[in-house]
C-alpha cells in the first residue's frame, strides 16, 4: 500500500496538473466549453495509453540500450530536479504554447509533453525496473495519478477561481519543493546502488 501511495504522489507531482492548469486554459480558451471537455478527455486517454505502453516496453528499452537501473535512477533524479527547479522558479518563456489561437490541439502539446512528458516516461521506465515483479503497483499508481490529474483539469475553471493565479503558483512551488526532495532521494538511491557494485 505504501508503494502505491508513494508511486501515485511521485507520478502526480511529475504530471503537475496544478502547474499545467494555466497552460491548458490558455490552449483551450478559444474553444467552446463542451468541446473543451471532449478534447481534454481525449488527450488524457491518449496520454494514459502512452504511459501504459511505455511501462511495458521500458524494460526492453533498457536492455536494448544496455543501461543499468542505477544509471536510470541517477539520470531520472537529475531530470526531476531540473523540472522541480523550473516549478519553483518558472520563466515567462514557459507560457508559450506554440499553437495558433483557436486551433484544436491533438496529441501535442496536451497529451505529450504536458502530461506524458519525457520525465514521466523516464520515471515509468525506472519504476518498471524497480518493481519488475510487482507491475500491478505501478499500474494502480498510474491510474490513480491519471484520474486525479483528469479531475483537476476538468475542474480547471473552479480551481483558478478559488485559488486565483497566485494561489496556483504558490501550490506549484510547494509541489516543486516536494519534487526536489524526491529527485534527491532517487539520485542518492542510484549512487548507493552503484557504489555497492
Amino acid at each position: 500500500m505504501n508503494e502505491i501511495i508513494s508511486g501515485t504522489i511521485l507520478l502526480l507531482l511529475i504530471m503537475d496538473p496544478l502547474g499545467n492548469l494555466p497552460v491548458f486554459m490558455s490552449i483551450l480558451k478559444y474553444i467552446e466549453p463542451k468541446r473543451r471537455k471532449i478534447i481534454l478527455i481525449r488527450e488524457m486517454i491518449i496520454s494514459l495509453i502512452i504511459m501504459i505502453l511505455f511501462l511495458f516496453s521500458g524494460e526492453s528499452i533498457l536492455n536494448f540500450l544496455n543501461l543499468r537501473t542505477e544509471s536510470v535512477s541517477i539520470s531520472g533524479g537529475i531530470i526531476l530536479f531540473l523540472i522541480a527547479i523550473k516549478m519553483i522558479f518558472p520563466s515567462s518563456e514557459d507560457d508559450n504554447t506554440g499553437l495558433p489561437a483557436g486551433e484544436e490541439p491533438f496529441l501535442v502539446p496536451l497529451a505529450i509533453p504536458l502530461v506524458a512528458g519525457p520525465s514521466l516516461l523516464a520515471t515509468l521506465m525506472m519504476l518498471a525496473h524497480q518493481y519488475a515483479n510487482q507491475i500491478h503497483i505501478i499500474i494502480i499508481s498510474i491510474l490513480i495519478a491519471w484520474a486525479l490529474t483528469l479531475i483537476i483539469l476538468l475542474l480547471s475553471e473552479l480551481f483558478l477561481r478559488v485559488l486565483g493565479e497566485k494561489g496556483v503558483n504558490a501550490l506549484e512551488r510547494l509541489m516543486g519543493l516536494v519534487l526536489v526532495m524526491l529527485a534527491t532521494q532517487m539520485f542518492l538511491d542510484g549512487i548507493r546502488v552503484y557504489l555497492k557494485l
